[in-house]
């Protein structure tokens, strides 16, 4: 079986994702590549509108919530969205790239190579099975405009919603977000505190900024570290922020209550090592982190579907947050040091997040390649 994996750079999360299906897949001795679709029309194509949508995020937020809340009301308005015009227009050169590299399927973990095979479907162009994957939970504008044959969703809570934006019910697939096989690993705290050369008799928490950081970070570490007793330590992963790891290396470099560390492979190792994680709710990061089952404090969110991702998380247990900084920092702190609701946060985790949704996938796949 050969799949093809199609992503975008707008997020690491549709990214991560991908990596999680790709290893599945190769773990189990099948082929699979991992592609940024937006690179078959140039890899200048890719760059402007990954680094347009990172710059958004991250210089103004608040303008990428109010574009989010417009996409909402032209997704209900309009049958085909502008979004979907300009991935159509991707729709020669995929024709051309799977003319000459077949596969048995494709795999989308974003809306935009979505999009674009809901209108090559549509101008009557040849299509291997077609398997989108939704990596945030709740259904973000315009994927209810899109053809594909199956769509896996985050979870079976979410089906209802998802259905009523105007999914087929028959087409979901309730496997999960997939994560790392690294996620799944059964590693004590104990062992991945020693692989990180991390002290034992401490407490740690860890403030992640996800992919692309988070300037929030610098004001939770402000106030963390102002709460810490001597036997806590605070780990801050920066992501690929540059600008906001900078600054913090510039504040804590010396200083021994912090460990600062940039963009990192060893993501689950460090939640695996670490009490409690503060992390904005990305899909992803938020997925990864209940599957490696540590107690989360959602920090601000990115407004649009990292919103919805908090409250999914915050209505069945799995986290908590607070309104403002400081409430997160003494939620975090609280959560720290009450081993019962810890512990009843991680059941919740257990109990509600899959964590094999990639082997789900997989075995899925392999199926419907072997019944054609």
């Amino acid at each position: 079986m050969k799949v093809l994996i199609l992503s975008c750079n707008t997020g690491g999360g549709h990214n991560s994702a991908a990596r999680a299906v790709a290893e599945e897949i190769r773990r189990h001795g099948d082929q699979a590549e991992v592609l940024d679709y937006l690179c078959l029309a140039g890899k200048g194509v890719s760059r402007l509108v990954g680094d347009g949508y990172v710059q958004v995020v991250k210089k103004a937020p608040r303008i990428f919530g109010v574009v989010y809340q417009i996409g909402m009301l032209v997704s209900r308005l309009m049958k085909k969205s502008p979004v979907y015009y300009a991935n159509g227009r991707m729709a020669k050169y995929l024709n051309a790239y799977l003319e000459e590299h077949p596969a048995d399927a494709v795999v989308m973990p974003h809306l935009y190579p979505a999009e674009t095979i809901t209108y090559m479907k549509r101008k009557g162009m040849s299509l291997p099975l077609t398997v989108a994957v939704m990596t945030d939970y709740t259904c973000i504008p315009f994927w209810e405009e899109t053809d594909c044959d199956y769509y896996v969703i985050p979870h079976e809570k979410l089906r209802k919603g998802i259905v009523r934006r105007g999914l087929p019910d028959e087409k979901l697939l309730a496997f999960g977000i997939p994560v790392s096989h690294a996620c799944q690993l059964n590693m004590s705290k104990e062992e991945a505190r020693q692989r990180l050369g991390l002290d034992d008799s401490k407490k740690y928490l860890l403030l992640a900024g996800g992919s692309m950081g988070a300037s929030g970070l610098v004001r939770i570490a402000a106030l963390l570290l102002g709460m810490l007793s001597e036997e806590e330590h605070l780990i801050i992963i920066c992501g690929s922020n540059q600008k906001v790891e900078k600054h913090l290396r510039g504040k804590y470099e010396n200083c021994r209550e912090v460990t600062l560390v940039g963009y990192t492979k060893r993501m689950p190792m460090y939640l695996k090592a670490c009490d409690v994680v503060f992390t904005k709710p990305g899909g992803l990061t938020s997925t990864e982190a209940a599957v490696v089952n540590v107690p989360i404090v959602h920090i601000k969110p990115i407004p649009g579907c990292e919103t919805e991702n908090r409250k999914f998380f915050c209505k069945y247990g799995m986290s908590i947050s607070g309104k403002t900084s400081l409430g997160q920092a003494v939620h975090g702190i609280r959560l720290l040091h009450d081993k019962e609701k810890a512990g009843k946060m991680m059941e919740a985790q257990r109990k509600t997040i899959p964590a094999d949704a990639a082997g789900k996938l997989y075995c899925f796949l392999k199926e419907k390649c072997a019944d054609k």
